[in-house]
């Protein structure tokens, strides 16, 4: 496999403390060896913990991470475009920064991103709760219905693209509607996307947000605005 030119790889990270060394430790090496130029940016999404100084800390470790901070805390959505509008290469990466992905799968996504805009993995086995499953499946299918957004897995935190297509886009979710509004403007702009298999694990430490009935409102709330003001 041809390394790439450059990538800019980002995670958001909300009370992440304990996975943050794990996640930058596996970036820098997978993305050492499919780049000759690489960056990886912690967006900081007003952490209560001690996130922000270990995002500090190691930015100062090492010179190609970088970190943005918000604030206080803004949303998953919010942190996704912050961490698009940071980046300053032609391909980019992100993930969760919880650890339930693999990133050595980037591997997996790479050779696609020659011939597509957008490279979307999906979980061939999620490893989380059942009413976690339950809501993503009723939410994919809520998606596909009233946008026309049809992939696997919607909200599957590994994706790639290429900057130009994905830094036009006009994005303004704040929450978890973030990825279905990536690929509903995506469909619309005419961008390309494929479809990739990735392994999921279990979240190895740190506690989830993403079923918080106030998440999940939110994000209904922000899906009937973008119906209200689509185009």
């Amino acid at each position: 496999m041809d390394q790439l030119a450059e990538i800019s790889a980002f995670f958001p990270a909300y009370n992440e403390e304990r996975n943050l060394s794990r996640m930058v430790t596996a970036l820098r090496q997978v993305l050492s060896e499919v780049s000759r130029r690489y960056e990886i940016i912690i967006v900081d999404d007003g952490s209560a913990d001690g996130t922000k100084a270990l995002a500090e800390k190691l930015a100062l470790q090492y010179p190609e991470v970088r970190v943005v901070h918000h604030p206080k805390n803004l949303g998953y959505g919010a942190a996704i475009r912050s961490g698009i509008r940071a980046s300053r290469y032609s391909v980019i990466f992100f993930t969760d920064g919880d650890c339930q992905f693999d990133v050595r799968e980037i591997c997996q996504l790479l050779p696609h991103i020659h011939s597509y805009d957008i490279v979307t993995g999906y979980r061939q086995k999620r490893a989380d709760p059942f009413a976690r499953w339950l809501y993503s499946r009723g939410w994919n299918l809520a998606i596909r219905l009233l946008l026309g957004v049809k992939v696997k897995d919607l909200n599957c935190a590994f994706k790639m693209f290429k900057a130009e297509g994905v830094k036009t886009l006009p994005l303004k979710s704040t929450g978890a509607l973030i990825n279905a509004e990536i690929l509903y403007y995506a469909q619309k702009k005419g961008l390309h996307v494929c479809e990739v298999p990735v392994r999921h694990y279990p979240r190895p430490a740190g506690n989830q947000t993403g079923g918080n009935p106030r998440v999940i409102l939110r994000a209904f709330r922000e899906l009937f605005q973008l119906l209200l003001n689509r185009s």
